[in-house]
């Protein structure tokens, strides 16, 4: 059962199917490691039978399949971890030309953005890696899988800035989940020690100490009228954003880099840069422009895509678009306004009627498939 004593835990993440995401199904253009191949519900249901489960999954590698036999309950949780990193990439890239909506239209469009070893490379390895971390971590204080549960580390008596504390509750066992996420994730690249591997096997490690990065301390204080004569604390996981937030900016900071001599190690490709530490993102090749419809670089060009009008960021309708210009449509919708607060305890607002101007970049002349292929 989960560990008891843990102050608010925030509600794990709805568990949706991973085929429906893209990610894992095998494709032509499939990056090595590139995504996490996951069962279907329809596979996931069968946790009974692990073996039958295990081997109908695309992609796995004979390391993955064994851990999925051996943990058939944590490929639940890992589903979980999916839909959480596919949301936060969609969150953190939806004012850019590539959106991480990829995800959704199918393996093979992901694997060409994979392959290239560009900087939203490194964020998807990166997020996926930290994605699995959260995802396990969780699962193991809330009881779900059979081995591991609350951090075992975490007992007795400690001491802080704040004085004396006992260890209570239910601490998450974030060691546990980057141990688990290390060996699944990582295996897909442990046969290779090319350098697309090396910076997979980099970035993923960068995802797995974000996650560790944003470990609180949470405390409950007991004694006469709330004082705090007493506490009792356990570790916990911020939420999963926070981790987004963090490698959102690692992507904007993200160093490009040149294997050295010795095949090794990597080298910034400018030597005026810094050298990357563990927790920088890493990339080799110069990202594509992602303007129009192209296989071989992954991209589902802007055409359709909403822009602002009045920004001067990426979302801009200038920059969103390309340059093609943009139609404007007008529409009406309904909103919540006049929100009032009532004794005690609402919140009631009028339904009111807004006319708004929808603006949505220009199709290119040819609005077909490019391919080089």
């Amino acid at each position: 059962p989960p560990c008891p004593g843990r102050g608010s835990v925030s509600p794990a993440i709805a568990p949706e199917d991973p085929a429906s995401l893209g990610v894992g199904a095998r494709g032509s253009a499939r990056a090595p490691g590139a995504a996490l191949p996951l069962p279907s519900r329809r596979y996931m249901g069968a946790v009974g039978s692990s073996r039958v489960m295990c081997d109908n999954v695309p992609g796995l590698v004979s390391r993955q399949r064994q851990l999925c036999r051996r943990h058939p309950e944590a490929m639940l949780s890992i589903g979980r971890g999916v839909a959480a990193w596919t949301a936060e990439c969609q969150h953190q890239f939806r004012r850019h030309r590539w959106d991480c909506n990829a995800l959704e239209r199918g393996q093979r469009l992901l694997g060409r953005v994979l392959l290239r070893s560009s900087r939203e490379s490194a964020f998807v390895h990166a997020i996926s890696s930290a994605g699995v971390v959260f995802a396990i971590t969780r699962a193991c204080s809330q009881g779900e899988l059979k081995s591991c549960s609350c951090d075992p580390k975490k007992k007795g008596s400690a001491k802080d800035s704040k004085g004396h504390f006992d260890w209570g509750g239910c601490s998450d066992n974030i060691d546990y989940g980057i141990k688990f996420a290390r060996a699944f994730v990582d295996a897909k690249e442990r046969k290779g020690k090319d350098a697309r591997a090396l910076m997979n096997l980099h970035n993923n490690r960068a995802g797995r100490k974000a996650v560790k990065r944003f470990l609180k301390q949470e405390c409950k204080c007991h004694g006469v009228s709330g004082s705090c004569t007493l506490r009792t604390c356990w570790l916990a996981m911020a939420d999963f954003r926070k981790t987004g937030d963090y490698l959102w900016k690692k992507y904007n900071g993200a160093i490009q880099v040149v294997m050295n001599q010795d095949g090794t190690g990597f080298t910034v490709a400018n030597k005026k840069f810094k050298k990357p530490t563990k927790n920088d993102l890493v990339y080799f090749e110069s990202s594509p422009d992602y303007c129009i419809r192209d296989r071989d670089v992954g991209s589902l060009g802007t055409a359709g895509r909403v822009c602002n009008q009045t920004s001067r960021g990426m979302d801009s309708c200038e920059v969103m678009c390309c340059g093609r210009g943009y139609d404007t449509s007008r529409v009406s919708r309904m909103t919540k306004c006049e929100c009032k607060f009532h004794w005690c305890c609402a919140v009631r607002c009028q339904d009111c009627l807004e006319v708004v101007d929808i603006h949505t970049c220009k199709a290119p002349k040819s609005a077909a498939w490019v391919s080089r292929t």
